[in-house]
C-alpha cells in the first residue's frame, strides 16, 4: 500500500471492547468499550495493525506503534479530506459516528432560507462547521482549546469546496453563549456535542450533568424565533439517553419536533458500532 496515498477512512471490525480502523494507509486498533461481542475478522487482520491504543488501569492511554507512524497524515471521510493526529487520549481529530450530523447539515440549511446563521458549540475540529458552510451558512466555530481550533482551520484548508464563512473563536462556551445573549445575536441552526467533562478557555469547569440544562436555556435564548429553527445535541456521556435529551429540549424549547437517533459506524462486516446519541429539535418558527 502506498503510504502517501489519500484513503478513505474504514472500520473494519470490532468486538471484545476493542476496534479495528483503516485510517487511510494505517491500521489502528483503539478501544470501543461497547463492543461486547467478538470479532468477525481473523485474528491475523488484528495483528497486522500498525498500532495500538492501550489504557492503564487509571484510563491513561499511550500508542504502542509496530512501526513508526507519522506524527500526521490525511485520510477521506464523509466526502472531507482530513488531517489525522493520533493523541494520548486515542482521538484522531474526527468522530466517524458524527457523519449522519453532517449530512444533515449539508441539506437541512438549504431548507432554512437566505442568510441563515449557524452556531457549532464544542466544534473539535471542524468537519460539522464545514458541512455548515458547504450548506450554505455563516458559521461561528467555538471550542475551548486552541489548538483544536487551529487543528480546524487546517481541515479547511485541505477542502477548497467549502466556502470561506466560518468565523473560528477560542473561548468557554458558557461564556461566550451569554454575551452572544447580550448582544442580541440570532441563530438558524446550533449544533452542540459536550463533552462529560471539560474546562474552558480559562479553566472553568465544564459537567454535562450540572451544565448541559444552562446551555440549552442559553441556546433558547439564540433562536430566531421568527424563523425555521434546528437544533441537534449529541452526546457520549453515561445516562444521557435520547429520552433524557429529548426531554430536556422540549423542556427549555417548548415546541418543535424532536427526533433522535443512535449515532453508529457501520464495519466491513456490515455490523454497527454504536458511539452515543444524537437528538434533533425542528421547529418551522
Amino acid at each position: 500500500m502506498n503510504k502517501n496515498q489519500l484513503l478513505d477512512y474504514k472500520l473494519l471490525d470490532s468486538g471484545n471492547l476493542m476496534k479495528l480502523e483503516q485510517v487511510g494507509p494505517y491500521r489502528l486498533v483503539r478501544p470501543a468499550l461497547n463492543a461486547f461481542w467478538h470479532p468477525q475478522l481473523p485474528a491475523a487482520e488484528w495483528d497486522s495493525a500498525d498500532a495500538v491504543l492501550e489504557r492503564d488501569n487509571k484510563g491513561n492511554g499511550h500508542w504502542n506503534y509496530k512501526q513508526p507512524l507519522p506524527e500526521s497524515w490525511q485520510v477521506r471521510h464523509a466526502g472531507f479530506t482530513l488531517l489525522v493526529k493520533p493523541t494520548a487520549f486515542g482521538h484522531l481529530g474526527f468522530f466517524a459516528e458524527q457523519h449522519a450530523n453532517w449530512r444533515y447539515f449539508e441539506q437541512e440549511i438549504p431548507k432554512l432560507g437566505n442568510n441563515v446563521k449557524a452556531l457549532n458549540l464544542f466544534a473539535y475540529s471542524g468537519i460539522g462547521s464545514m458541512a455548515m458552510a458547504r450548506g450554505g451558512a455563516a458559521v461561528t466555530h467555538l471550542d475551548a482549546a486552541r489548538g483544536m481550533v487551529e487543528w480546524a482551520q487546517e481541515n479547511r484548508q485541505l477542502n477548497a469546496d467549502v466556502p470561506d464563512a466560518i468565523r473560528w473563536m477560542v473561548d468557554d462556551v458558557t461564556k461566550f453563549c451569554q454575551r452572544e445573549v447580550r448582544r442580541e445575536s440570532k441563530y438558524q441552526l446550533i449544533a452542540l456535542d459536550p463533552p462529560s467533562f471539560g474546562r474552558g478557555s480559562n479553566k472553568q469547569v465544564w459537567k454535562i450533568e450540572d451544565d448541559l440544562l444552562k446551555l440549552l436555556q442559553l441556546c433558547r435564548q439564540l433562536k430566531a424565533d421568527d424563523k425555521p429553527f434546528r437544533m441537534i445535541l449529541s452526546a457520549h456521556s453515561p445516562g444521557f439517553s435520547a429520552v433524557v435529551m429529548g426531554n430536556m429540549m422540549t423542556d427549555v424549547f417548548g415546541k418543535g419536533e424532536v427526533t433522535s437517533h443512535e449515532m453508529t459506524v457501520a464495519d466491513s462486516c456490515g455490523r454497527l458500532l454504536p458511539a452515543g446519541v444524537s437528538v434533533t429539535l425542528s421547529s418551522t418558527k
